[in-house]
């Protein structure tokens, strides 16, 4: 069996060699005796010329190339100083590989009027905490956000748990050096273990009677994981009932492949983000300008790009009575306009507002569906992780729209956050008739805010201890 199968695959090696015309002359009905016996003398005849050597290495290059191209998703990613800080670097004449750099950004931050009476920085809801791909079986993470230390592990079933991070005996961060054992994880510096399922110490390893006190308990937050993130579920009522998060079929089962994404880290309150969706105007404002331009908004409106302008036609729409009150609706209609004549790029888009920290947006192209999923997560009062996910189904066209996709959507987003990164929050803003949904939108979102909630002043106070 094993010489049979010998056989066929060095026949199969020569034919592919005779094929390249590496190796002319031989037949496949050769026998393997005979393919050893005069292997030595014939493959050193085989004279591998400088020019095949090259036509085959540059044959793998492109294949690899075309496979990292087709499978290989991209990503996106910019830091807190990476966006919207170029004017005050340019004039101080610092480069971006400067040391300086982030010195100078950080005292522009502090120097900022960020405005009076913020709201609470973290509202009610889900948030998403990781990507899915992020917490691999057996593994433990430290998470910070939203004012809490958490620990986040999943199982070697693939179950995820969600506990405070600091351990209750001498304040050891769980997500440090804690190990996962089954549904619970062990701490570090003594090794007590709790449960990922009550966060109930189950073992002290050195109790001499093998007591555990009742109060050994860790704050279990409720999880989901859902459309390629975890979430956690917020809220500073422990008796509220959490609302369901909308399930993409399509990315569940598979039938749509993930092919990118971004990740921004920026500097504004968390109810500006989503409050974009309601802010129409500022669509052909911003967004209006050719994205060949970049995302330096102070250079977004360049003549050379004149030749092309973004077209968008946007409506937001709060829930109507019997609606989930939770979520919230817009409507956009994107093209691109050539010479303001030839239009192309047509793009219909249905996006759900599902809480303060989760968007899908359901895309329709000319060439099929794809969705974009937005989570925002407050890390401090005025730091937002804000990501988008792309998904589609798997096929040439999209291997490479995805991927302009992600970049365009990127370009367009760092010119909000050159906005948001600066700007101040006003309460009561001055607002005109056209700006009516962006008061509906502040009346919706203010659902997410209770009496209990953290305000900005106290927030901001012990992250500054």
């Amino acid at each position: 069996m094993l010489g049979s199968l010998m056989e066929y695959r060095l026949k199969m090696f020569v034919d592919w060699l005779e094929q390249l015309q590496l190796l002319p002359g031989w037949h496949r009905n050769y026998t393997i005796n005979y393919v050893l016996q005069h292997t030595p003398s014939s493959l050193v005849s085989v004279q591998f010329s400088r020019a095949n050597c090259a036509y085959l290495v540059l044959l793998i290059l492109i294949g690899y190339v075309l496979y990292l191209f087709y499978y290989q998703a991209i990503v996106w990613k910019r830091d807190l100083t990476d966006i919207g800080y170029n004017h005050i670097l340019d004039a101080n004449r610092i480069r971006p590989s400067n040391r300086k750099r982030v010195d100078i950004v950080n005292r522009a931050r502090r120097l900022r009027k960020i405005g009076d009476r913020l709201p609470p920085p973290y509202p009610n809801g889900w948030f998403s905490i990781l990507e899915s791909e992020e917490l691999r079986p057996g593994e433990a993470k430290s998470i910070d956000c939203l004012g809490q230390n958490l620990v986040a592990f999943r199982t070697l079933r693939g179950a995820v748990y969600v506990l405070d991070a600091y351990c209750p005996h001498l304040g050891a961060n769980l997500g440090v050096g804690g190990i996962v054992q089954d549904d619970c994880i062990e701490c570090p510096f003594h090794h007590w273990t709790f449960s990922g399922r009550d966060g109930q110490c189950t073992n002290i390893p050195y109790s001499r009677f093998g007591t555990i006190p009742k109060v050994a308990r860790l704050r279990k937050w409720l999880s989901l994981e859902v459309n390629g993130f975890i979430f956690v579920w917020h809220h500073t009522d422990p008796t509220a009932e959490p609302w369901t998060i909308n399930v993409v079929n399509e990315i569940e089962d598979g039938t749509w492949v993930y092919y990118g994404k971004n990740e921004f880290l920026v500097n504004c309150h968390i109810q500006d983000v989503p409050e974009n969706g309601a802010d129409v105007a500022h669509l052909a404002a911003v967004h209006g300008p050719n994205m060949l331009s970049g995302s330096d908004i102070r250079y977004s409106r360049a003549a050379w790009a004149g030749f092309g302008m973004h077209s968008w036609l946007a409506s937001w729409k709060a829930p109507e009575d019997g609606e989930p009150s939770h979520v919230a609706k817009m409507d956009l209609i994107h093209s691109f306009r050539i010479f303001n004549k030839l239009e192309v790029g047509k793009i219909d888009v249905r996006a759900y507002q599902i809480g303060p920290g989760y968007v899908q947006l359901m895309m329709n192209t000319g060439m099929g569906p794809f969705v974009v999923l937005q989570t925002v997560t407050p890390i401090e009062p005025l730091v937002q992780k804000v990501i988008h996910r792309f998904y589609a189904p798997r096929n040439i066209w999209n291997a490479v729209f995805q991927k302009f996709a992600i970049w365009a959507e990127s370009v367009m987003f760092e010119r909000d956050m050159m906005v948001w990164n600066h700007k101040q929050f006003i309460d009561n803003p001055l607002l005109i008739k056209e700006d009516r949904l962006i008061k509906s939108y502040r009346k919706w979102y203010s659902q997410f805010y209770s009496e209990n909630s953290v305000s900005f002043a106290m927030a901001k106070e012990k992250l500054d201890w």
